[in-house]
C-alpha cells in the first residue's frame, strides 16, 4: 500500500508506502529510490526536492538530500503518522502516545505534547503557528515555545489538516468530520451525513446530488448540504440527471429512484439485482447497469436492454458511461468491457481479468476504465491499452473535464491525475475509499466516500 505523497512540483513528486517503499515521479517516470528501512512508512514533506523527511513506524525518520536516503535518529520507537514543516530547519514529526519531535536542521528533539492520543497530521504556517490534529478530535497549537491544546467541537479521530493563513485552517478526520477555525475558534462543517457515499452527480456548482448508504439523498444548493428523503433504505450505488428536475439514483435490491425537482418517487425496475450505475443522455435515454443486466429507461419504463454472463453465470457490471446513445460503454468483472453501437452491444478486449469499476471519456475515441489494484485502461476509438497509474490501490471513480485533465479516485484518499501524458498522485486529505467523482468544468470537480466524505476541488 502507498500511504504518503507530496511533491515540490508536478515533475518531483515522492510517494511512501509499506516496507520503506518509496517512489519518486519526475514528469516522466515513476521510479521506486534506494530505502534504508523496510518499515512502513506513513508521511512525506520536504523544503525542496533536495531536502525530504519521511515518517513511519518504530520512530522511523529518513532525509533525502536530493541524492539518497539516510536515517535520522528520532530518539523514540514510538509510530510517526505526519510530517510537516514551514523550512529545512524548523520541521515537526507526530505520531502514537501524542509524539511531537522537531527538527532544528541538525538533530530531532521530543516536544512535551500534554497529551497521549495518537497524532496522524501536522502543519504550520510560521515558526510560531503550527497545527497537530489526532485522535478523539484533538488539536494542538504550537505558539513557538509550547504546545496547547484547542477545545473542538468532535470527539472523532481527525486525519488531515491545512489552511490558507492562520485563521484560515480546515482538519477532516472520521465520520465525514470537517472542522474549521477562524482564528478565534474551531465550528464543524457537516456534509449531512456520516453514511458513506458511492456517486456523485454535479449539474452546475449551486447544484449537485450525492447518494449513497441507508437511501441517503443528499443536495447541495450552492450554500450548504442538505438530506433529501428518498422513500428506501436501500443503499444507493449511483445518480444521474438530464437537469435538476430530472434525476435518477440507482442502488441494491433493483432501486430506482426519480426526482422530479419537488420529490423523489419509486420506478419499477423489473429486477431485484443490486444496480451499480447510471447514465444517460437524456431524460428518456438512460441506461442502468448491475449484476448480469443492462436496464435502458426510454422516458416511460425500464426494460431489460441486455444480459451479461459467463459460462452462463451474470457478470457484476458496475458502470456505465457514452459519448451518445450509439456509443455506449459498460465495464464490470473480469475485466469486461462491452460497446453497444445503437445496434448490439460487443465484447471488447480489454488486456485484463480483473475487475473494472468505473468508466468516462471525453469522447468515443478516449475513454478511460479503472478498476482493481489501480487498473487504469484507455480506448483510442481502435484498442484498449494499459496506463501505469502509480498506485496498487482499487480505483473506483473517474472523471475529467478533458483529455489532459483526468482525475481517478479510490481506496485509501487516492487520487491520481492525468495530464494527457501521465498519471500522478495527488494529495487528498482523507484516507477513506473513495467512491465517486463528477463535475461540471475543469474548475469545479467533486469526490465523495466513506463516512460521509465530501471532497470539493475548486482551481
Amino acid at each position: 500500500s502507498l500511504i504518503g505523497v507530496w511533491g515540490s512540483s508536478g515533475s518531483d513528486v515522492f510517494v511512501v508506502g509499506d516496507v520503506g517503499v518509496i517512489l519518486h515521479y519526475d514528469g516522466v517516470t515513476l521510479a521506486q529510490q534506494a530505502s534504508p528501512t523496510v518499515n512502513l512508512l506513513a508521511g512525506v514533506w520536504g523544503s525542496s526536492g533536495s531536502d525530504v523527511f519521511a515518517v513511519g513506524e518504530g520512530g522511523t525518520i529518513l532525509h533525502y538530500n536530493g541524492t539518497s536516503w539516510s536515517a535520522q535518529p528520532s530518539g523514540t520507537t514510538n509510530f510517526l503518522a505526519g510530517v510537516g514543516g514551514r523550512t529545512g530547519s524548523d520541521v515537526h514529526a507526530v505520531g502514537d502516545g501524542g509524539t511531537i519531535l522537531h527538527y532544528n536542521g541538525t538533530s530531532w528533539s521530543v516536544q512535551s505534547s500534554g497529551t497521549a492520543s495518537a497524532l496522524y497530521n501536522v502543519w504550520g504556517i510560521a515558526a510560531s503557528d503550527v497545527f497537530a490534529v489526532g485522535e478523539g478530535g484533538a488539536v494542538l497549537h504550537y505558539n513557538g515555545t509550547s504546545w496547547t491544546a484547542q477545545p473542538t467541537p468532535t470527539a472523532n479521530t481527525l486525519i488531515g489538516v491545512w489552511g490558507s493563513a492562520g485563521s484560515d485552517v480546515f482538519a477532516v478526520g472520521e465520520v465525514g468530520t470537517i472542522l474549521h477555525d477562524n482564528g478565534a475558534a474551531w465550528s464543524q462543517q457537516a456534509s449531512g451525513t456520516s453514511n458513506s457515499l458511492y456517486g456523485v452527480w454535479l449539474r452546475t456548482a449551486s447544484d449537485l446530488f450525492a447518494v449513497g448508504d441507508g437511501g441517503t439523498v443528499l443536495h447541495f444548493n450552492g450554500a450548504g448540504w442538505t438530506a433529501q428523503p428518498s422513500g428506501t433504505t436501500s443503499l444507493l450505488n449511483g445518480v444521474w440527471g438530464s437537469s435538476g428536475s430530472d434525476v435518477f439514483a440507482v442502488g441494491n435490491g433493483g432501486t430506482i429512484r426519480h426526482y422530479n425537482g419537488s420529490g423523489w418517487s419509486p420506478q419499477a425496475s423489473g429486477t431485484t439485482v443490486d444496480l451499480a450505475g447510471i447514465w444517460g443522455t437524456s431524460g428518456s435515454d438512460v441506461f442502468a447497469v448491475g449484476t448480469g443486466t443492462i436496464l435502458h429507461y426510454n422516458g416511460t419504463s425500464w426494460t431489460t436492454h441486455a444480459t451479461v454472463t459467463r459460462g452462463g453465470t451474470p457478470v457484476a457490471v458496475y458502470g456505465v458511461w457514452g459519448s451518445s446513445g450509439s456509443d455506449v460503454f459498460v465495464v464490470g468483472d473480469f475485466g469486461l468491457i462491452a460497446h453497444y453501437d445503437g445496434t448490439t452491444w460487443t465484447v471488447q478486449t480489454s488486456g485484463t481479468q480483473s475487475a473494472l469499476f468505473a468508466v468516462w471519456g471525453s469522447s468515443g475515441s478516449d475513454v478511460f476504465a479503472v478498476g482493481d489494484v489501480g487498473l487504469i485502461a484507455h480506448y483510442d476509438g481502435t484498442s484498449w491499452t494499459m496506463q501505469p497509474s502509480g498506485t496498487s490501490n482499487a480505483l473506483w471513480g473517474v472523471w475529467g473535464p478533458s483529455v489532459s485533465d483526468v482525475f481517478a479516485i479510490g481506496d485509501s484518499g487516492s487520487v491520481v491525475h492525468y495530464d494527457g501524458t501521465s498519471w500522478i498522485a495527488q494529495t487528498s486529505p482523507t484516507l477513506g475509499t473513495l467512491f465517486g467523482a463528477s463535475g461540471s468544468s475543469g474548475t469545479q470537480a467533486l469526490v465523495v466516500g466513506d463516512f460521509g466524505t465530501v471532497l470539493r476541488g475548486s482551481r
